[in-house]
């Protein structure tokens, strides 16, 4: 059943835009990590995935890749997208009759994962927008012009103000808007060349023949090449495809239409019953039929690489790409409840309900109020920086939209880190003065708006950087429960060489690097200092003896082993750690956008 459209007359520019892919005696094997090291593969035998593949994929065309369960249909597309290093791969892909340049050809195509990438707390066009202002170079009003176009042709205009939800949502779009979505995405910059792992998994049949039938309006009205992998397509579906590869242990048993398929089914002897799809009967003897080993494509060459080799930096400036990815981030933040609404009233709780717990503690006099006054100290920096885990779970979430959007080449890794921490200061910001306000007042620490300022420039800071710490660890570690793990044991482990359980001079050798490295220590000497430090400090008494006093604020200090001009100090390293890991949070998201690039 084909759509009832003509074929159209391609231009001269969109003529210059096709793309052919053409994979010639294409051969991928599974080894280990060691397989760098020929001797060592030498003397194992790695899994062959792909073993002597041809095929192609025309302009106007759909190509569907299918085959039983690990024939190595994904592989063989990553392959075509340039996911694979070529560097592992024998054999050659063909761009327009050129070799391929995974990086610049990852740029200019598109590619849809079978997993929805998406933000759930977005909406559809802000979903398509926001990838448009990042892949286009024309601004926000090209952007605009584009999406509103593209949500016309995918069908999405009813649904364009929904928020995208999560796959087991009820309150965002169904799964075949997903689908879509995720197809959109990838279409924003036009890419005369997409690639889909499997479009129709997880939808119900009339979803599946929509977004086939989109794809297919698609290659007929804008001359696309489209090539999607597919596991069992209903028979209307199979309809659509112009040519089908059909795979079989990483052999190719067919490169042809549908039509060529039953012949060769009959061929071999076969009868296909009526009433059977013709796929998946030859699914079921595929056995039987040849494997295609040798390449039998005579088709005329077509037009040149249309990728202009001067222009395949990133389509934005550093400084666009930080300003769109920093709304981004804003929509997100502000959506997400448990970030947002809940942290602020958080904030403002712990803050009144501290105060009223230590209330008017910082007028008492005597080694009790002493130890009371610290305790609240430690209890807050543990408060704080044990919060902002919260956050680890976004983090994550963003890392792995971030691998897929700069593998695109659709901004840095470094707009990205900037824009992520530019848009955290002032939210922090706030949540810290909600904390300090009622808390500072209510306890009655030192009495004065220069000690408060002071003290809510610690609480800020404290919040930074703990931020900083939890983001660098969420782009080290695998998933949510190690992240959970590594950060609640650290934390633990900043605390008890902070000075407040063992003193510095009571701390073995071996371990006393950590308290250097305690994100605890310096904070709680900033709040010590803050309250008994200062020119105040030596005036103030602490503990009275016989009616006089036995110990000034300066006094404790010293009995401390602090000193005024710490206070400052304490702070500079406070800096240096929230530049320091967001430097590591950097470098490490680079080498694993790098890695997946590569």
């Amino acid at each position: 059943m084909e759509l009832p459209v003509k074929a159209p007359v391609l231009s001269s520019q969109k003529a210059a835009s096709s793309c052919r892919l053409q994979a010639k005696n294409l051969s991928y094997k599974l080894c280990s990590k060691f397989d760098e090291f020929n001797w060592f593969c030498a003397k194992t035998s790695p899994k062959l995935i792909l073993k002597d593949v041809n095929c192609e994929a025309k302009p106007g065309e759909i190509t569907a890749i299918a085959g039983p369960s690990g024939a190595g249909k994904t592989t063989l597309l990553e392959i075509l997208a340039g996911k694979i290093s070529l560097t592992k791969v024998s054999g050659q892909v063909l761009v327009n009759d050129r070799p391929m340049d995974a990086q610049r050809f990852r740029r200019f195509s598109g590619y849809v994962t079978q997993d929805d990438a998406l933000f759930p707390l977005l909406t559809v066009q802000e979903t398509l927008m926001y990838s448009a202002l990042l892949r286009l170079p024309g601004g926000r009003k090209e952007a605009a012009t584009r999406v509103r176009g593209l949500l016309k042709e995918l069908g999405l205009d009813l649904v364009a103000s929904s928020r995208i939800g999560g796959g087991s949502s009820n309150s965002g779009i169904s799964g075949g808007e997903r689908r879509r979505v995720s197809i959109g995405v990838d279409l924003v910059h036009d890419p005369a060349v997409v690639l889909i792992d499997e479009p129709t998994s997880g939808l119900d049949s009339a979803s599946a023949l929509h977004v086939v039938t989109l794809l297919k309006s698609m290659v007929v009205n804008q001359g696309k090449t489209i090539v999607l992998t597919i596991h069992q397509p209903g028979f209307r579906i199979l309809q659509l495809f112009n040519r089908l590869v059909l795979l079989s242990n990483g052999f190719v048993v067919h490169n042809g239409t549908l039509n060529l398929l039953e012949e060769r089914l009959k061929f071999a002897g076969h009868y296909v019953p009526r009433h059977v799809n013709v796929l998946e009967f030859a699914i079921d003897v595929i056995e039987t039929l040849a494997i295609q080993t040798s390449s039998t494509l005579n088709s005329p060459r077509c037009l040149g690489n249309h990728v202009d080799e001067n222009h395949i930096s990133c389509p934005n400036s550093q400084f666009q790409e930080v300003l769109i990815l920093g709304q981004r981030f804003c929509s997100n933040i502000f959506r997400t409840r448990q970030l947002f609404a809940t942290r602020v009233i958080q904030a403002s709780v712990a803050g009144f309900v501290l105060g009223s717990i230590f209330f008017n503690v910082g007028n008492d006099k005597g080694q009790i109020a002493i130890q009371t006054q610290i305790g609240f100290f430690a209890f807050s920096l543990t408060f704080l920086l044990s919060s902002t885990t919260e956050g680890l779970p976004i983090f994550l979430q963003e890392r792995g939209i971030l691998m897929r959007e700069t593998s695109r080449g659709a901004y840095r890794v470094s707009s990205y880190v900037l824009s992520n921490t530019l848009i955290f200061i002032p939210f922090l910001l706030m949540v810290g003065l909600l904390f300090t306000t009622p808390v500072y007042w209510l306890i009655g620490l030192r009495r004065d708006i220069d000690g408060f300022l002071y003290f809510s420039l610690v609480v800020w800071m404290v919040l930074l950087m703990s931020n900083s710490f939890v983001a660098c660890f969420s782009a080290l570690v695998p998933n949510f429960i190690m992240g959970t793990s590594v950060i609640a044991g650290l934390m633990g482990s900043f605390f008890l060489f902070s000075g407040y359980f063992i003193s510095k001079d009571n701390i073995p050798d071996y371990w006393i690097f950590m308290h250097y490295l305690s994100m605890f220590k310096y904070p709680f000497e900033c709040f010590m200092i803050n309250e008994y430090g200062g020119e105040q400090g030596k005036t103030r008494c602490l503990e009275f003896k016989k009616q006089e006093c036995s110990l000034y604020g300066s006094g404790f200090l010293r009995q401390q082993h602090l000193k005024d001009s710490q206070k400052w100090s304490n702070l500079a390293v406070m800096f240096s750690f929230i530049i320091g890991y967001r430097v590591l949070c950097f470098l490490i998201l680079w080498c694993r956008c790098n890695r997946t690039r590569n």
